[in-house]
């Protein structure tokens, strides 16, 4: 039995970039981070990227799902074992499919077998009650930077922006105590992130990303392919708003006739726009936007964004946080707020109606 107030939780999440499984632990009460302890990485290989990635876009019981559903609880099951003092688990699992206004949000990953296997009660299934309250299910990292704000002694205004699979921004006023306050938060995707990108060097070089944005870096941006790409519906939509990976697959066809160089750096530039138009919804401005996921590495990316916003730009180190695990440590915070009965989302991060927890706990 987990004792009530702080605890050390490890959380785990494995994003649409299909990387690898993130791990982190944190000390926290789900109100106050106070402390980060240790972090590890676990890496898919090439072939079980394939298995997941074949199983995009499908929902529970159909063809390949179990088949990915087993490849990401071993390699969940072999990074969380390294872990010790672990009171509490958070699993995110691997998102498939996401359709909050169909048929509702699928992560595979059953968190019951990994509370078997590693002996700990374990909190999963984050978002299918956001869901069916109303909201978009994503995203659910925005109250996990409010903590962080607070820790990093933020004292105005600040953004998050995710750069994994899809972009996504949290506009945060650290000065509001608790992160499901009106007006605290206000979080929503902003489209296509490294996604395309990634698809991109995988067709045409076999590679998994464009390192550092090296490639995107010699090319020549596509200015008409921007210009047409925020011409998107979702870019007319107010937010709380969320993506599926594949909602902008559409763009990779736009780019088909460019060279390598230049397809990178028009697919980078999009990402860019994105997240400058998402940066017109904030409600104040800000001085400085903390850049965490992978994206936060490509230098091509980090200075079309600098080009496009009127804000510093900056990796979140800048903050003293850790920008390869803070979603990781996200859902170890969140793990505890679920096990306190405290809100994981409210209506400024997914839509939903009023404040509203999720999760649910299996126990050994």
């Amino acid at each position: 039995m987990v004792k009530g107030g702080p605890v050390w939780a490890l959380g785990a999440m494995s994003g649409t970039s299909l990387d690898g499984v993130d791990a982190a632990m944190v000390l926290t009460d789900g109100q106050m981070v106070l402390e980060f302890g240790p972090h590890a990485y676990r890496p898919y290989t090439q072939a079980e990227q394939a298995v997941i990635r074949a199983s995009f876009g499908r929902w529970p019981g159909e063809a390949g799902v179990a088949e990915a559903a087993e490849v990401v609880e071993t390699a969940h099951a072999e990074v969380l074992s390294r872990f010790s003092g672990v009171e509490i688990v958070g699993f995110h699992g691997q998102t498939l499919a996401h359709d909050p206004r169909g048929r509702g949000t699928h992560q595979a990953g059953n968190g019951g077998l990994l509370a078997q296997v590693l002996g700990l009660p374990v909190v999963w299934d984050f978002r299918s009650n956001d869901v069916a309250m109303g909201g978009q299910g994503a995203p659910l990292v925005p109250f996990f930077h409010h903590a962080c704000a607070r820790f990093a002694g933020e004292v105005m205004p600040v953004a998050f922006l995710n750069l994994g699979g899809v972009g996504n921004l949290t506009w945060v006023d650290p000065r509001h105590g608790t992160p499901e306050a009106p007006g605290a938060l206000l979080a929503f995707d902003t489209g296509p992130a490294n996604a395309p990108i990634n698809d991109l060097m995988l067709r045409r070089r076999g590679l998994a990303q464009d390192e550092g944005g090296a490639l995107a870096a010699g090319g020549t941006v596509d200015a008409a392919v921007v210009k047409d790409f925020l011409r998107h519906a979702y870019f007319f939509k107010m937010p709380p708003k969320s993506l599926d990976r594949n909602e902008f697959h559409a763009v990779l066809a736009a780019v088909e006739g460019l060279s390598d160089a230049d397809a990178a750096a028009t697919l980078t530039a999009c990402a860019a726009a994105a997240v400058a138009r998402g940066a017109e919804h904030f409600p104040a401005s800000v001085a400085r936007m903390l850049v965490c996921g992978g994206g936060r590495h490509n230098v091509a990316m980090m200075k079309a964004l600098a080009a496009r916003l009127r804000c510093e730009v900056q990796p979140v180190e800048a903050a003293g946080l850790n920008g390869d695990m803070l979603e990781a440590q996200a859902f170890a915070y969140l793990a505890v707020r679920v096990l306190h009965g405290l809100p994981t989302s409210a209506p400024g991060t997914t839509g939903v109606g009023a404040a509203v927890g999720g999760g649910k706990i299996s126990r050994p």
